[in-house]
């Protein structure tokens, strides 16, 4: 499975930084997979302050529909470990969730599934946070809060908003690393509310408060 190629096409059309990329997978094997691409900047609005000054809003995500043939869970994280190493990400986050549609699920439960799929529990209904073409997406869902879900989440520095601040010895010039990734995928388990984080990046320097790094 190649999630990076998705991504790099994207990163290539838009040309803005990257805040976040995420990609949410229905606990049932060869659903498709949900894509989310978290931009980071501003475009002006169509309507003007009484000052004259264009109102400015944050340029939607996107959010693509994957249709990669998978069998199970640990596929699609070898190839999400594969994408945020190449793409210089600190660590990779995944999160293993119930069906909100569960006797004794909770409000916030459906608020994250909702989220995890593309939606805007602020404004149903309404796609303007994102440009979408993924025609499944709410099918998906619907069948994540039947069967519940896993999401992975990382943040990059190629091409992404956090290349000036990163502290990363493993970063080449452009913020990224030369694969393979050496962090194997782990066996996915049952849902939790504690996140399985797999750290990629590390320091060898040794920074002291107030002096220089060494």
């Amino acid at each position: 499975m190649d999630i990076l190629t998705s991504i790099q096409a994207q990163i290539d059309a838009v040309r803005l930084p990257l805040y976040a990329v995420s990609v949410s997978a229905v606990r049932s094997p060869d659903t498709p997979l949900l894509l989310l691409l978290h931009w980071h900047g501003f475009r002006p609005e169509a309507q003007r302050e009484r000052a004259g000054r264009p109102r400015r809003a944050a340029v939607p995500g996107t959010a693509l529909q994957l249709n990669s043939r998978w069998h199970t869970l640990e596929e699609i994280e070898g190839a999400m470990l594969d994408a945020a190493w190449q793409l210089g990400a600190w660590d990779l986050e995944r999160s293993v969730r119930r069906g909100c549609g569960e006797v004794g699920a909770s409000a916030q439960e459906a608020h994250e599934c909702r989220q995890a799929f593309g939606d805007n529990p602020l404004a149903p209904g309404s796609e303007a946070h994102l440009v979408v073409e993924a025609p499944d997406r709410d099918e998906l869902m619907q069948a994540a809060a039947r069967r519940g879900y896993v999401r992975w989440l990382f943040r990059p520095v190629r091409a992404g908003l956090w290349r000036a601040i990163a502290e990363d010895d493993t970063l080449n010039a452009e913020g990224g690393r030369t694969p393979p990734c050496p962090v194997m995928p782990r066996q996915v388990g049952e849902p939790g509310r504690a996140p399985q984080v797999y750290r990629l990046g590390r320091v060898r320097r040794l920074v002291l408060p107030g002096l220089p790094p060494s």
